[in-house]
């Protein structure tokens, strides 16, 4: 007989019982963000990995892809969560608008098979967005 389907389904179903799945905490701090543009761009590029507002579709609570969600998840927030800036920010914080102008966020595998296509952001959406996202993190003490 063939055991590896039946051995594969096994692991698989055993995986789901990790709890290792996004979670949304409560809001800390609001952000004083600088205009609507700037909050409307960053909740579609940005607030799945850097607010505790992630969306949650339903693969993120299928094991194993819950867990890398979690995870890119968890290092976004810690390196700038726009619902909880208590730590004053740091270099992430300062360079958030230069990645974002760079192109390395919102990381391209966000938008892959057509997943978050309002994450696409234009060359030009990508300014509005890196400098409003600047004066609202200067504003927010973060």
């Amino acid at each position: 007989p063939h055991w590896g389907p039946v051995i594969f389904v096994v692991v698989i179903a055993v995986m789901q019982v990790v709890p290792y799945r996004v979670q949304n905490a409560a809001v800390v701090t609001h952000m004083k963000w600088n205009s609507p543009r700037t909050q409307a761009l960053a909740a579609a590029a940005c607030s799945d990995c850097h607010s505790n507002h992630t969306r949650r579709p339903f693969y993120a609570a299928i094991a194993p892809v819950s867990w890398v969600l979690r995870n890119h998840v968890d290092s976004g927030r810690a390196a700038l969560n726009f619902d909880d800036c208590r730590s004053g920010g740091g270099e992430d914080a300062r360079n958030a608008g230069e990645t974002i102008v760079e192109g390395s966020m919102p990381p391209s595998y966000y938008t892959w098979f057509g997943l978050h296509p309002d994450a696409r952001l234009s060359a030009a959406d990508k300014r509005i967005l890196a400098e409003g996202l600047r004066l609202s993190l200067i504003a927010s003490g973060c």
